[in-house]
């Protein structure tokens, strides 16, 4: 979700692969690179959040529990769209909520899933599995 690289790899594939949240910490964004890289994909300018690098654990919580609900893509991209063409921190919750009301997730579903222990630790475990497989770094493809 912190991420504009798996925004715009998002974008691309639409939801033809299956999708696996995975919390990594983000790295360095060169902004003039993924600006250009977005409008050869024909997307809108990036408008950035005020606070980026953010914190996505918030959004990636509520990622993986639309995942289980089957809402996993359409809430990631909703998401993603939130914070690199709505310029959204996805740190703050309501932001999150925002994304989950657009794809039909109720806000207090969505907040009991990101409290949950079962959700954070299916979020973790995939971490796991994908350090397993030598991702280093998001978008990644096994």
């Amino acid at each position: 979700m912190g991420s504009p690289w798996c925004w715009l790899t998002g974008e691309a594939v639409g939801g033809a692969p299956e999708w696996v949240p995975v919390h990594m910490p983000g790295g360095d964004v060169d902004r003039v690179e993924v600006g250009a890289r977005a409008a050869e994909l024909g997307q809108p300018e990036v408008r950035w959040p005020e606070v980026f690098p953010f914190d996505s654990r918030p959004a990636m919580l509520a990622a993986t529990f639309a995942a289980q609900s089957g809402r996993g893509v359409a809430f990631s991209l909703a998401a993603m769209r939130q914070a690199f063409l709505g310029g959204r921190d996805l740190s703050v919750i309501d932001n999150v909520l925002i994304a989950a009301a657009a794809c039909e997730l109720h806000p207090r579903a969505v907040l009991k899933g990101i409290e949950s222990r079962s959700v954070a630790e299916a979020l973790d475990a995939a971490g796991d599995r994908a350090r397993a497989l030598g991702v280093l770094a998001v978008p990644a493809v096994a």
